[in-house]
């Protein structure tokens, strides 16, 4: 769960580093189309829409300048309810994706995938475990906890 979203009850335990977005597309697609220069311009791109599971809403784009939080209603080709295959998507040259920072890392680093409107992508608290504070949790659990904290630890230092 993102940590935006708990519960004033439960303990949360961090499971994650904090995450930012990633706005991209094939060198294809960019070859077609040139880059949006800013968020607004993505309305005139093919963009792959992404449907949330648990509401049905399509999902806004989220962005961030200078303190300022929006969001776009982008439109394109495809809608889909699955990250993996949004990336699929963008690499076959569809349209542009948004998606976590992580998840495109070796596309981008390898060329498969170009990033644009970087100063635009958010940074936002990553994902959470948690469980309620108001009873003693299961051993399994508080192993698995340990787990996840030295795991997380570990990810952090690997990361610098």
């Amino acid at each position: 769960m993102l940590g935006e979203s708990l519960d004033r009850d439960m303990i949360a335990v961090r499971i994650t580093t904090d995450l930012r977005t990633a706005v991209v597309a094939s060198p294809d697609y960019f070859a077609r189309f040139s880059p949006p220069q800013t968020p607004r311009d993505l309305l005139e791109h093919q963009c792959i829409g992404y449907r949330q599971i648990a509401s049905g809403e399509l999902y806004r784009w989220e962005f961030e300048q200078e303190g300022r939080v929006f969001s776009v209603a982008v439109n394109g080709p495809v809608v889909l309810d699955d990250p993996d295959l949004m990336l699929a998507a963008a690499l076959d040259g569809v349209g542009i994706a948004y998606t976590n920072e992580h998840d495109i890392r070796e596309a981008a680093a390898s060329g498969l995938l170009v990033r644009t409107l970087q100063p635009w992508c958010p940074t936002y608290q990553g994902f959470f475990l948690y469980y309620s504070g108001r009873r003693q949790p299961p051993a399994a659990l508080v192993a698995f906890i340990e787990m996840m904290r030295l795991d997380t630890r570990t990810s952090a230092m690997l990361s610098q």
